[in-house]
């Protein structure tokens, strides 16, 4: 059975920085798209990062570009995404999901495009 599991999240101040990690078990991201979500309370969930097959195509959501950076190791089926200058607004339970990507045309960063999902880890943004 796949799993996909994150871990990093934790309480950062305003301003501050954390890195979030993305493992897969039973499941390869080599031809893989490999996308960051997060879910507020009471919000819907929103996509925030992705990177295609091969790292070809990597899409920001507005609210984080500049600020947050997603990478990937294929070697090891790991995806990092670092968070700089955290804001409150930044805060919620971050999900890294996956699905097929084998000509690296990744599909919009939105929730049902993403097949494999994990079960999330808290960020809190607070001073």
């Amino acid at each position: 059975q796949v799993q996909i599991v994150e871990s990093g999240g934790g309480l950062a101040q305003p301003g501050g920085s954390l890195r979030l990690s993305c493992a897969a078990l039973r499941f390869s991201f080599e031809n893989a798209a490999v996308a960051w979500f997060r879910q507020a309370p009471g919000k819907e969930r929103e996509g925030v990062a992705l990177v295609s097959n091969s790292g070809g195509s990597i899409n920001y959501a507005e609210s984080v570009k500049g600020r947050f950076t997603i990478s990937r190791a294929d070697a090891n089926s790991t995806v990092w995404m670092r968070m700089n200058n955290l804001k409150p607004e930044d805060s919620g339970v971050y999900y890294c999901a996956a699905t097929p990507d084998p000509d690296g045309r990744p599909p919009e960063l939105e929730p049902q495009n993403f097949y494999y999902w994990g079960q999330g880890t808290q960020v809190s943004v607070s001073s």
